[in-house]
Parts: structure tokens; sequence; C-alpha cells
């Protein structure tokens, strides 16, 4: 009966269904069920006090599904303050929450601390200065603040002046004597880096950790405020990192707030949050990597749950402002035939330089090339970006132009000012310079001049290293090695590279400056020192950023009160101005048109893009900027993209607590650094090297079909240093070959065989993911569902209805006599599986087992609440009973649409 139903349905389907609407509809489905709502207007729920914030406020759907926890601290900031607002509700809340949770004292005998999560543009530093105050008027009067920049120690005057607090003076700990603690109270601000500051003046070894303890006291119990404290992750393996554990550790009675609209990019960064009680004595992780492990091993769902925890324990707060108004795009831009001749050549030649380096290492019998082949791949990446980036320029000058012309101004964010290879130059002509540097081509070069393989290498391991394999023939190539030939080997490449420059593009932030007019009309706000620039004489020459009047330190502030002014309509900003700067289109400001913010190079980390996205969407602007992304077609550069994707991906659950949150800005189809991406790597590698036959088919236009693809593929992976040649073993994979090293190592390739590798990687991508799809495995974070129930039937009840119509046709019976059937089937159904039905009795219910096979009715077991304190012991006690370790965590809705409880709730099938 069943078969004759699908047949029925088949003809159905084919006779009036139109498939590409039905595929909608289905996608449709599958999309309202995975992405419910993303945002949620955000209003205090707990605290009353204070006035509405000047612009629209949001927060993540999941993080809004669960309350704060109820207020129990009563405010000291005086009411004109309030009544005045200098300080909005949503500001006020966020003081009163950090207070609140500071007068809680962990197991461990530490003070509990706060974290601030909330998104560029909503009023962290206000924020951040109400609580100083809050403190101040409770009679601590000293409190530390750390940022990434000294320039922000005018921002923490600005804002505590803003607040109404003029009094409470802030000193730069950059402007202090090491050893100095003469200053009585008020704000020492520092940066990160100074944490780690160390003095030998006077034959006395001086830090300035130990200076800063001693401003202190041991019984200190003042604010620490870790600014944009997303500069403090990687704790331990950074010495900035562990010093930042290290002032936490030695002042336990401190009231410390993490303040950064980035918190946590990835779990393992929150490793600097000792104070958030998550881990450690008296909680279910011992120590932080057992937390680490529990929330990688459960993926995306887990982090979020790690978000609502937080709220809900008191401990987070994460709201931003809406994105109504903001528009992204992002822009694919095409190569050019001359712009591919040279990038071609490029990276045969580089395939040329690992053939020679190879030759080298093993002329000199080198044992440990581990440097250098760090150096090499190091090299080779960052030679290649730059050529990515180059390849974009010609395109961004003409979108630049058209909104210039439009009446808008423009912001450029990019990573890499290409100083370092300005200033080797200058030293090697004397501090002369007459033309524009290629920042690529000196990447090559310095690598060649300085790690080629020399007899220093050989001469450092000494006469008794043994090479792993031993052999007459190494033995007598190492003692038939003469300098003579490693010379002329090495010459030999800086003669080619030397060439090939001739036709490399130049420095980007030079020649985007010069495109639009030199730095009269371009606000730089940059790391660097200098610049080259050309003259009206139309020759060139390097000179200082320094203005008469003015600094280094503070030429970025002038620069960005010209381009606030309207003095300068062109902004190009950099990693070094990312933190603190404003540039939207404030009401304030006389430069009020709509920003324009082009992405010409995306930053290595998320951290850092979302640092540059919120300099230009921020409080009280006139109108929401709009974002360009711009990736060129070389399928290699979707590597840096696809860094970024994970990133914003994790920012938003972890930070927002909502991945979807980052999902609908459109980058997450270019992240392909998951457990997809390395089954993907996996599978291409083998069909490459002919070890499996592959379910996806190569590119179908490659040139050659399918045989030439794989073995170009095969040749080009070798190029990159992918594949290897092993004496015993043949032609393998590289040992430890991640995602991220083959989207690194594949920009090395010729344009046409990288984007055809490329695409034949994706498709491999993305048949994994729709696999897991349809097995039901792919993870999707929290879902938002209806009841299951009312589903199921609606479900059945329709299929049941085209069979009774299939009936009526072939037996020609009434709709009346196939109801009766009908009934009792969908009654019998609803305790009982489809075994039952067709044969009275089931196997598995036999043995005592579970069957829910084709019932309409199905019954979960729902957890409820906050599930962070018990989700370890849940998840192995579910691993025990299901051999799975997959926990479905869902937004559960009653068949009235109410959430249960406002709650996300924990499936245990």
């Amino acid at each position: 009966m069943w078969m004759e139903l699908l047949c029925f349905l088949s003809i159905m389907q084919r006779l009036h269904a139109q498939p590409e609407e039905e595929e909608e509809v289905e996608e449709e489905e599958t999309e309202e069920l995975g992405h419910v709502d993303t945002y949620a207007e955000y209003k205090p729920s707990k605290s009353t006090i204070g006035n509405s914030h000047p612009d629209r406020v949001v927060e993540t759907s999941t993080l809004s599904s669960v309350p704060p926890p109820d207020i129990t601290y009563t405010l000291s900031i005086p009411e004109n303050i309030i009544n005045d607002r200098l300080l909005s509700a949503l500001q006020l809340e966020a003081i009163i929450y950090a207070c609140q949770q500071h007068e809680v004292i962990l197991q461990n005998n530490q003070r509990a601390g706060f974290l601030i999560g909330d998104g560029a543009g909503v009023g962290k530093g206000r924020t951040v200065a109400g609580i100083i105050l809050e403190n101040y008027l409770k009679g601590r009067k000293k409190a530390l603040w750390f940022s990434v920049s000294n320039d922000l120690k005018y921002d923490a005057e600005r804002d505590l002046q803003d607040i109404g607090a003029p009094n409470v003076l802030v000193h730069a700990l950059n402007k202090i004597k090491y050893g100095d603690t003469a200053t009585s109270e008020g704000v020492l601000f520092a940066t990160y880096s100074a944490l780690i500051g160390e003095s030998q003046a006077g034959g006395q070894h001086r830090t300035r950790l130990n200076q800063i303890l001693d401003w202190c006291g041991s019984d200190f119990d003042g604010v620490i405020i870790f600014d944009e404290c997303h500069k403090a992750k990687n704790a331990t393996s950074t010495k900035m990192g562990k010093a930042v554990l290290d002032l936490q550790s030695k002042l336990p009675l401190a009231r410390v707030v993490y303040a950064s609209a980035t918190g946590a990019s990835e779990p393992k960064n929150m490793i600097y949050m000792s104070r958030l009680g998550i881990w450690g004595e008296g909680t279910p992780f011992k120590t932080f990597d057992d937390f680490l492990h529990a929330v990688e091993k459960r993926g995306v769902g887990a982090m979020e749950i790690v978000a609502m925890d937080m709220k809900v324990s008191g401990m987070y707060i994460a709201r931003q402002l809406s994105f109504s108004g903001v528009s992204f795009r992002i822009v694919e831009i095409g190569l050019d035939d001359d712009f591919k001749v040279v990038y071609n050549k490029a990276a045969k030649l580089w395939a040329e330089a690992l053939v020679v380096f190879t030759q080298a290492a093993d002329l000199l019998g080198m044992v440990s090339t581990k440097s250098l082949w760090g150096q090499f791949w190091s090299s080779h990446q960052r030679f290649f970006k730059y050529l990515c980036i180059a390849a974009k320029v010609r395109r961004l000058v003409e979108l630049a132009n058209r909104e210039l012309e439009a009446g808008k101004c423009v912001v450029i964010g990019l990573q890499s000012t290409g100083e370092a290879r300005t200033r080797e130059v200058l030293d090697e002509n004397d501090g002369h310079l007459d033309k524009f540097v290629s920042a690529a081509e000196g990447v090559f070069q310095s690598l060649v001049q300085k790690h080629f393989p020399s007899e220093k290498e050989r001469r450092e391991k000494g006469p008794g290293t043994k090479r792993k394999q031993n052999s007459i023939y190494t033995f007598l190539t190492v003692l038939s090695c003469s300098p003579a030939q490693l010379e002329e080997k090495k010459q030999g490449l800086l003669n080619k590279i030397s060439e090939l420059g001739k036709e490399l593009p130049l420095n980007t932030l030079d020649e985007l400056i010069d495109k639009f007019g030199g730095p009269e009309r371009v606000a730089e706000m940059t790391g660097r020192k200098g610049r080259v620039v050309r003259q009206p004489d139309g020759s060139v020459r390097y000179e200082s950023r320094a203005e008469q009047g003015h600094t280094i330190d503070h030429i970025n502030i002038k620069e960005k009160d010209r381009f606030m002014n309207g003095d300068k309509l062109v902004a190009i900003i950099s990693e070094a101005a990312s933190s603190g700067i404003s540039l939207q289109a404030d009401r304030r400001v006389n430069n009020q048109c709509r920003r324009v913010h082009m992405t010409l190079e995306l930053p290595w980390s998320a951290d850092r893009a979302i640092q540059q996205f919120g300099r230009t969407h921020r409080s009280n602007q006139v109108t929401a900027p709009e974002y360009i992304f711009l990736i060129s077609e070389l399928a290699g550069e979707r590597r840096f993209a696809s860094i970024v994707a994970k990133r914003l991906e994790s920012l938003g659950a972890l930070t927002h607590g909502d991945r979807r949150a980052t999902e609908s800005r459109d980058l997450s189809k270019y992240n392909f650094e998951n457990k997809y991406g390395t089954k993907a790597l996996d599978k291409i590698t083998k069909a490459i090297l002919g070890q499996i036959e592959s379910k996806v088919p190569p590119p179908k236009e490659y040139p050659g079909g399918d045989a030439m693809f794989f073995r170009d593929m095969k040749q080009g992976m070798m190029d990159v240093g992918i594949f290897c040649k092993e004496p015993r073993f043949g032609i393998n994979t590289e040992k430890d070959c991640s995602i991220t090293k083959f989207l690194n190592r594949i920009l090395g390739l010729e344009v046409h065989k990288q984007n055809s590798l490329f695409q034949y990687f994706t498709d491999n991508f993305d048949y994994l993911i729709e696999k897991d799809k349809k097995e039901g495995k792919y993870d999707m974070g929290i879902l938002g569902k209806e009841t299951l129930y009312e589903d199921g039937c609606n479900c059945l009840r329709t299929l049941w209805l085209l069979y009774i119509q299939l009936q009526c046709l072939r037996a020609s019976v009434t709709a009346e006599e196939a109801k009766e059937s009908w009934e009792s089937q969908y009654k019998f159904s609803f305790k009982k599986c489809s075994h039952a039905v067709w044969t009275g009795r089931c196997k598995k219910v036999d043995e005592g087992q579970e069957c829910l096979q084709g019932m309409r009715l199905r019954q979960y077991h729902v957890l409820c609440g906050a599930l962070l304190c018990v989700w370890k012991r849940v998840a192995d006690v579910v691993a025990d009973v299901t051999s799975s370790s997959i926990l479905q965590i869902v937004r559960l809705k009653t068949r009235e649409h109410k959430r249960v409880g406002k709650w996300i709730c924990l499936i245990l099938h």
C-alpha cells in the first residue's frame, strides 16, 4: 500500500508540480525552522532607572529568551546625572548588574567579575566610566583601566567628563617613571603591552606589573577595567595574557570588568576571564581545559548555552545597535588578463623556489628544516595576500569615486600598511627613495636573502648530527656541496624575483592615497610613521607622517578630526585605528554624509573585523553606514574570508549569544574551517591521489577533462607543498595538512588551477553538508520548533488524503467508504509504530526497545533552565544510553505559540 502511495505521489508531482517551486517551498520551511527572528528589540526588563537610549538597540533572540536576575543593588550615582540623560537606561542597567555581581565572592575567595559584551557604538565607554564613578562614590578612589592604545586615555577622560565626573582624574602610566607610586587616587590608565614593560635603569630591574601592584596595595578592592579585553586572548601562550591572569590572581578582591564588543571570539579565548566563575573550584568544570573540551566538543549550541547561562547568572550583558538601515553586500571582483599573467608567473616562480630551497637543504644535509619551511610558507602566504589585495585596488577606487559623487564619504579598512618593506628599501638606499615600493617583491626578496639554506646552518648543527635516513648517496652529496653552488642557486632566484618585481603591484596603501589625490585629500589613520608620496612635479619621495605642532602619537586623532569636520571625505584605517575611534555620521559633527565602509582587506580575525565595522556604526548617528566587502575571484583569497566568517559565527554565539546574528550578514557561506571542510579536504586529496573514487565529479569545464584535472591538481598540490614525495611511500599528503593550511597554500597555484581546485573542494563540502542534513546530523545551533505533534498530524493527514483519492480512483469506492479505513489507521498510529500496523507486532518493542517509526506522536524528554552547570553530567549520561554525544538545543513553543517559560530547552531523545 505504501508503494502504491509513493507511486501516486510521484505521478502527481510529474503531472502537476513545478519542481523549482517545490524546492523553494522546502528550503523556506527549513530556513524558518533554523532561523527564527534573529534579533529582538531590547529594553531593560528588571531595571527601571533612566531614560531610553538615543538609538534603537537589539539583543539576539536566543539571549532575549532568558531573563536576567532580579536587582538587589542600590545605585549611588546622583539623580541629576540620570535626569540629565548623561547615562541612558541601558548603560545604567549594565552598571547596576556589574556592581551587583561584584558583591559575590567565588568559592576560590576571589571577587566575581562581570563581562560587558555590548556591541560597538552602544556606549561601553560611558558604562565603564559609570562603574568607576559608582565605586568612587562608595569610597573606592583608585581604579585601573587597561586598553589597547595610549591615545584612548583621552577618550577615557572624555567619557568621565560626559557623565559628570570631571573630578575623577586619569593618569597615563606611560608618563610615570618606573617605581613611582606617588599618585594617590584616580584612574591609572595603561595599555596591555605596558603590563609586560620592564626597565633596567640604574642597575635595578623594575616592572610595570609590580609598579601597578604597589600602587594598588594588597587589599585593593577597587575597579579593574579590561577594556577591549579581546586583546588579552591566548592568555596561556602570550606574555601579555599571562600578565592579565597574574594581575587578577594577585588582587583577589578587585572588582573586575571585562569590556569588549568581541568579548571572546572562540571559547578558548575566554581563558583570561578567570573571575566569571564558570570553571574552577566549586563549578562543574575543575579547570578551564575541562570547560573548553565540553563546549568545543558539542559545537555551536553549547556556545549559545554558555552565553545564556552567563546572562541568567548575572555576569554578562550584550546588546548592540540595531542594524536597521545598514546595508551589507559582497562585491566579487574579476581579474583582468594582464593581472592573471603576472599572478601565474609569480605562482610558477614560487614553485621553482620550493624546488631550489629543497635542493639546497638536501645538498647541505640539513636535518632540522622546521624553521626554514616555516619562514618559506609564511612568506608565501603574505606574498599572495598582497597580490589578492592589489587585485581589488582599481575596482575599489571606481566604487569609491561613484559613492563620493553621490554625496557620501568613504572609509576603507585594511590591515597591512607595507611599512616594513618601505623601511627596508630606505635602509638599502641610505634614507632615499624615489619610487613606490612593491611589498610583495620585498617579501619574496627578504625570504631568499635571509633564509636561503647556507653553510651556516650546517655548521650550527655540528659534526655529530645524524640524518634520519643515512645513505652513501646522502654522504657523497653533502661532501660535494660547495658554497659557490649554493650562492649560484640563491643569486639565480634573486635575479628572477627582481625581473618579476618590475610587473608586481605597488604598495596598496600608498597607491590608494595617490589615486585619491594624495595626503591632502585622504585621512590616514594607521600605525605607520611615514609614507611614499607623489610630489606636484610628479616625482616621488618618502616623508614622515608627523606634522608641525603635532607628534606622530597624535596624528591619527588629528586626521580623524579632519574627516569628521568634512575637510577630507576619504579615510583609510588599519588595525591601529580600529579601537576607540568614532567615524560615524554623528549628529554633533559637520560631516554627516552617509558612510560607505569598504573592506579592502579582511582582517586576520573577527576580533579585528568587528572593531573596524564598529568605527562607522555607532550611537547618535544621522544615517547608518553601508558596508561593502570586496573579494577577488581568486579562490585562495576566500581563505581570509573563511577565517573571518568562522570567527563571526562564533562571535555571534559567544559574544551576542546567537550565531545566527552574524550568519545573516552573508559571510557564513565562506566558512570552511569546520568538520565539513576537514572531511572535504580529506576526500579531495585521496581522490586526486587515486586512493578513492569520489562521489563528487570534478568541475565539468576543466580543459582536457577529468583525467587532465586530476593530473594537474596532483602536480599543483606538489608545487604548493601539500603533497610531498617520500622515498619509501611515494606521493602522500603532508603531515598535519589542516583546512587552514590547504586554503593558505592554494593561493600559490595559477589562477585557473586554484579556482578549479577550490570549486572541487566546495562541491565536496556542500555534498557533505547536504548529506548530514538529510540524515539529521547537521548542527544548526538553537532551533525554533513548533509542537511536533501538530506538524506530524498535518503531514500524515495530507498523505492519507492523497491515498484515499488514489483508492477512489482505482476501486471506484466513495470517500465515505475509504474514510473508515483512514480513521482506523489514523487512530492506530497515535501510539503504535508502522510495524504493528502491518504485521500486528514489532520486533524492537517485543525486545523491550522503543520504536517510533510511522508514529504520529513522538515523545521527547525536555530539560529547561540554567543548563551549563549540569551540561557535562547530562551529556555523559545521554552518551552512555544512546552512544551519541549530540544534544539538540531548541526553543520550544506551545500550541498557543508561547515559549515554554522563556527558556531554551535541551531535547533528550
